[in-house]
């Protein structure tokens, strides 16, 4: 199998610097195609991230005196940076994350996007003037940098779920440190080289990386000191929760990006051909491994026969492999652990009483596969109907009326995103007005758009990235009375 590129960086980024962690630790990096090491990388601890953030303190005030046009400039050039460098990004990501080629280059141009977004942003700073009511004077509404922020990023978009942190705290003016997920380091390392190159050289301590078995250490180490302001994460809502709470000790901003249960919606009149390539595009896309990607596909009962049977066919035509083999179009889950966890929902959905219509039983081969996968016929109260699968399995359940399918998708604690299907008007708009969602795709099954604010309601958690709204969560409100 092809290597990782020679120059990949593996210590850590601090001050645009590479420099090993403390102490000299390491950890390893696996192919989860193969259970094969890739690299060893720099194992960040507690003086580390106080490194980082001296480093972001110092540069904060050099980058504030940048006008926002040298910022635009500045993202413009990450942006052509990471483009440049796109097949290398998508080979890393592929080798450490797993997922096909053609998906990690999916990934590059897209999570790129943020920069390019925000790059147009970074000179669009909101604010407003007014004439006081009373006449008495004037109201200036201004925006100003929140501070240094810690970013916490998750393992299945290892690029795009940085970017679309880093570039908007860029824009406001804020230093960043990110802390990427241990199992896949090493894109955010790699962006680590191109961002190094993109800097101005008096505002190195721009962003920094620190990749850690640590993160609870290295997360309370950064928010237990008063000059981090900001907190932004993408993960769990159990690890959200706690961060929630951590950060009220210092009274951070916070932006938590959570878990989600998506629903899919298929009224009785939706274009059947439409559905089911927006059903594979919802819920193989990075294999299921997306906080998006629809959970529960909820299917009118008069058309619920067709509707599986054509999933089932084109979930079986899916070819597993490593992401790297031509042909393959679903790789391997990140771990044996989260393998181990679909395979359970699955098993104990069967056990009391559901069917798999295909898939459904763990490979026999190196690595951690879990086949596409349907099941049908389950019982309201299996876990799998409640819980996120993050795994290449669909479920399908049946409704009588539309009233009844809205309020079976609404009937989950989380509230990230969901799909809903019909060829009426009338029938979209309700879906769209009547799904509790932080995002609702209507005849779509792809909703991600760096022009849009991604983000969820419930506990799917608060705060948005990208559109206009992004830059906001980086931004504190300054009200002057003239």
């Amino acid at each position: 199998m092809t290597l990782l590129p020679a120059d990949i960086p593996t210590d850590l980024w601090i001050g645009a610097r590479q420099r090993p962690a403390t102490g000299g630790a390491t950890f390893e990096v696996h192919d989860p195609a193969t259970g094969e090491v890739l690299t060893r990388v720099a194992d960040a601890s507690a003086p580390d991230a106080l490194a980082a953030l001296d480093a972001a303190v110092t540069a904060q005030q050099r980058w504030a005196e940048v006008s926002p046009r040298e910022k635009s400039q500045v993202l413009g050039r990450i942006f052509r940076g990471v483009e440049q460098r796109g097949e290398d990004f998508a080979r890393v990501m592929t080798l450490e994350m797993g997922k096909p080629l053609a998906e990690s280059r999916g990934e590059v141009a897209y999570g790129n996007e943020y920069f390019r977004w925000f790059a147009e942003e970074a000179v669009r700073w909101p604010g407003r003037f007014q004439q006081a009511p009373a006449g008495n004077g004037s109201i200036l509404v201004t925006r100003a940098p929140v501070g240094p922020v810690l970013a916490i990023t998750p393992w299945n978009f290892p690029l795009a779920m940085a970017t679309r942190k880093i570039a908007p705290a860029l824009a406001a003016g804020c230093p960043i440190i990110v802390k990427p997920a241990k199992e896949t380091p090493l894109t955010m390392l790699l962006l680590g080289d191109v961002l190094r190159e993109a800097l101005p050289a008096e505002c190195s301590g721009l962003v920094s990386i620190l990749p850690t078995t640590d993160s609870s250490g290295v997360s309370s180490t950064l928010m237990a000191d008063k000059r981090l302001r900001k907190i932004t994460f993408t993960g769990s809502t159990g690890v959200g929760k706690h961060l929630v709470r951590q950060s009220a000790e210092n009274l951070l901003r916070t932006s938590m990006e959570l878990g989600g249960n998506a629903a899919f919606v298929v009224a009785e009149d939706a274009d059947m051909d439409l559905t089911i390539d927006a059903a594979m595009q919802a819920k193989m896309r990075n294999g299921g491994e997306a906080c998006i990607a629809a959970n529960r596909f909820l299917v009118h009962e008069a058309v619920a026969e067709e509707f599986s049977r054509r999933l089932s066919a084109r979930m079986a035509a899916i070819r597993c492999g490593h992401g790297l083999e031509e042909g393959v179009n679903l790789g391997p889950m990140i771990t044996r652990e989260q393998r181990d966890k679909v395979a359970e929902l699955v098993r104990e959905a069967v056990d009391m009483g559901a069917r798999v219509t295909t898939g459904g039983e763990i490979p026999d081969r190196s690595g951690w596969f879990y086949p596409a996968t349907v099941v049908v016929d389950i019982p309201e109260d299996a876990r799998i109907l409640h819980e996120e699968i993050f795994g290449p399995v669909a479920t399908v359940s049946t409704f009588a009326t539309l009233e009844e399918g809205v309020a079976l998708a609404n009937n989950t604690d989380f509230g990230l995103a969901a799909y809903g299907f019909s060829r009426s008007l009338d029938t979209a708009r309700y879906l769209a007005e009547n799904l509790r969602a932080g995002m609702v795709g209507i005849n779509r099954g792809v909703i991600s758009d760096p022009a849009a604010p991604f983000g969820g309601i419930k506990e799917s958690g608060f705060g948005r990235e990208g559109g206009i709204e992004g830059i906001e969560e980086y931004l504190d409100t300054r009200y002057i009375a003239v």
